[in-house]
């Protein structure tokens, strides 16, 4: 073979990795040159106007720079409310307490604190608004804590400073070399529905393992998830994005839905031909083929809602007509089973004809009429929340008595650092070691400024010889924010050059004050990463993974006792943000990681029965022994999610059982309105009879009657 052939072999294998290099570093360099853009415009502008402190408009910038439009836009959105808020409460406290200054500090540090605790609870965006609403409270009253005449003009001074950076980051960002996150939004979406379409087309057989089911949960949690974290952040950068978010809300929900119905569908055909019961099972799949032949138009249309969303519909019409055909060959003992899987599979006809009708309308050029308004409810961790507080507490209390028995002249400026890290570190994953990165690289951003400050800027003459003296020590701090596993350490390296340069318009260039300053804004980060060693962030532990799936778990004591309005949305939605965030610090392959898996299917499998068994239940005229014999099955199944057992995995299912029998012994009743509940109860007792569940340790060991219901 020749040199040309087995280059131009070769080369296929290395175009990809070359691609994504230059790729990704194209990206690094536009947010370096944007973000370097922002800073520099937006301190030119707080120097023209005579803003008292400069640095905190270029602080304000770096905090709020991101390589994605809406990223910026929306922490710019939260910023400025987080700011307002700040300072209000700034000046409220220093009307409050303006000659006692432990009690001034004391709520100054509470306030902090649950500024912290908030940033730690709200997962997304709002946690900058809780960040900057500490941080602006600490910003406002600080200079004028040995005046407290001035702290209006300060309030307004540091209002001023910060709204400005908002302004001007927002701007550039959205301006100069947009990166939109509407092509990702719209990206994401579309392979969410092609991707399940896809596996839903391909899964018509009827078995799926369980491994491969419990990967497939996976996937659809982590897009489900994805979906509305990126919606959330599009909606501040496009307007259209805005008209067409409650679409996109209620397309994830449905999404969520029909996995769901999905998965109860797959696990119990499984669990029919395990337990021999094979007749049933190929009756069911053979239901099942009208649905993936509505999804196996042409291949160029398979993903096109507007072709999909009519045969959806006409397979819908279809299915209770067949199902009747396939009931009447099998003999009664099986028919009951049976009528439990075509009412699922009933349900995910009618959720996939939803789920494709809303995205068609979604891919319109012009919306038309209004949809439902859905929210996704978050899993939130309250204990981590209170921990963050009283961590926080803990390092604002310990400066503050330190500052007041040592009338250290720096303190303010140790306060100010710990306020702004306090907030950072609670929402890193590792906040110990990320702590110490950071640490590190605000040392060296602090020596950096000290070789410009003293060295270059009073040879400068004019902003370009600033910008010039400053950018090539500025340019680091930025290309390592840009990479998202280390970008807390760019900030770090970015905050220790911008605060300690102490820019202001008339410069004072002090060494001596310059090291205090600078020692006492390390003290303040160091006593911040202090902190987390004394009073260990839960995040990740495995004291934090057992307590998140006992509240994954919870979940169906929620589905049996929480008001139906809006339950089965929230509880496909708070289970998956559950999950994910238990599974973020789970080792994949792990037998921790395979039991979260399974209980997580469990979780969604009985819960969502028991939230459409109440309400059919809420819509029956139910004789009062047969509601209360449900009822109790209800409570029985919540119990035992609640604190799993032998004993109420028993008293579970006899719960279930006495439920079918009041029914059946309700014969007319059972043939009209209570039918659906029969069959509902049918599915649970299959759940928990199910062997291959996590509900396998608590059944007895004795071989279980040989039907899946």
């Amino acid at each position: 073979m020749s040199a040309a052939a087995v280059e131009s072999a070769q080369r296929p294998s290395r175009q990809p990795w070359l691609a994504d290099f230059l790729t990704g570093e194209g990206q690094s360099w536009i947010f370096v040159l944007k973000a370097a853009l922002a800073l520099y415009v937006a301190t030119w502008l707080a120097m023209w106007l005579q803003l008292e402190k400069p640095s905190t408009t270029m602080i304000t910038v770096l905090l709020l720079m991101h390589p994605q439009s809406g990223m910026v836009l929306a922490k710019s959105f939260y910023r400025a409310i987080g700011t307002l808020a700040g300072s209000v409460f700034g000046v409220l406290l220093m009307a409050l307490f303006p000659q006692q200054r432990e009690l001034f500090l004391l709520s100054l540090s509470l306030w902090v604190a649950l500024c912290a605790g908030g940033a730690t609870l709200y997962r997304n965006f709002m946690s900058y608004g809780f960040m900057l609403a500490g941080y602006s409270a600490a910003i406002v009253t600080m200079p004028a804590i040995t005046n407290p005449l001035n702290v209006f003009d300060s309030a307004v001074m540091r209002v001023s400073e910060v709204l400005l950076g908002v302004i001007v980051a927002g701007t550039v960002s959205d301006l100069v070399l947009p990166g939109r996150l509407r092509e990702v939004l719209r990206r994401s979406a579309r392979e969410q529905f092609g991707h399940f379409l896809d596996f839903a087309r391909n899964s018509t057989g009827g078995a799926i393992a369980r491994a491969d089911m419990e990967q497939a949960y996976l996937r659809f949690v982590r897009a489900a998830v994805q979906l509305e974290n990126l919606r959330a952040a599009v909606i501040f950068e496009d307007p259209e994005a805005r008209a067409r978010s409650s679409r996109i809300r209620l397309i994830n929900q449905l999404y969520m839905a029909a996995t769901t119905t999905f998965q109860s569908v797959h696990h119990l055909i499984n669990r029919l031909q395990r337990s021999g019961r094979a007749d049933v099972a190929d009756a069911l799949v053979a239901l099942y083929q009208p649905i993936g032949q509505a999804l196996s138009p042409e291949p160029a249309q398979q993903h096109d809602p507007a072709v999909l969303a009519p045969r959806l519909q006409a397979c819908e019409r279809s299915v209770p007509a067949l199902a009747q055909q396939l009931r009447a060959t099998l003999p009664q003992v099986a028919q009951t089973d049976f009528d439990t899987g075509a009412i699922l599979l009933q349900r995910f006809a009618d959720e996939l004809r939803d789920f494709t009708l809303v995205e068609n309308s979604l891919r319109a050029k012009r919306l038309r009429g209004n949809v439902e308004r859905v929210q996704f409810r978050r899993g939130n961790d309250h204990v981590g929340a209170g921990l963050a507080v009283l961590r926080t507490f803990f390092t604002m209390t310990a400066l503050s008595a330190f500052w007041l028995a040592s009338g250290w002249p720096h303190g303010a400026s140790a306060m100010l650092i710990a306020t702004i890290f306090a907030g950072l570190l609670s929402m890193a994953p590792n906040p110990v070691s990320t702590a110490f990165r950071t640490l590190f690289a605000q040392g060296l951003g602090m020596a950096a400024a000290f070789v410009v400050t003293f060295g270059l800027l009073p040879s400068c003459d004019g902003y370009a010889m600033f910008v010039m003296a400053t950018l090539p020590l500025l340019i680091p701090g930025y290309y390592v924010q840009s990479k998202p596993a280390v970008s807390t350490t760019g900030v770090g390296y970015g905050i220790g050059f911008v605060s300690s340069m102490l820019l202001t318009n008339q410069m004072s260039y002090d060494p001596a004050f310059f090291l205090n300053e600078a020692i006492a804004q390390l003290a303040g980060f160091a006593l911040s990463a202090v902190a987390f060693m004394v009073i260990p962030a839960i995040t990740g532990s495995g004291w934090q993974r057992a307590r998140q799936l006992r509240q994954l778990r919870r979940q169906v004591v929620q589905a049996a006792s929480a008001p139906l309005a809006g339950l089965a949305y929230r509880f496909e939605s708070v289970n998956r943000d559950l999950f994910l965030q238990v599974v973020t610090y789970t080792r994949p392959d792990s037998r921790e990681s395979r039991d979260l898996l399974a209980w997580a299917l469990t979780v969604h499998e009985c819960g969502r029965g028991l939230i459409e068994l109440r309400q059919d239940m809420a819509g029956s005229l139910l004789p009062a022994t047969v509601e209360q014999l449900a009822q109790q099955a209800v409570q029985a199944v919540a119990r035992l999610f609640e604190a799993p057992d032998h004993v109420r995995w028993q008293q579970a299912e006899q719960a279930v059982a006495a439920a079918i029998m009041g029914i059946l012994r309700n014969q007319p009743g059972a043939q009209s309105g209570s039918r659906r509940m029969l069959l509902h109860l049918h599915q649970l007792r299959s759940v928990l009879r199910d062997d291959e569940s996590a509900l396998a340790p608590y059944m007895p060991t004795a071989a279980e009657p040989a039907h899946a219901s």
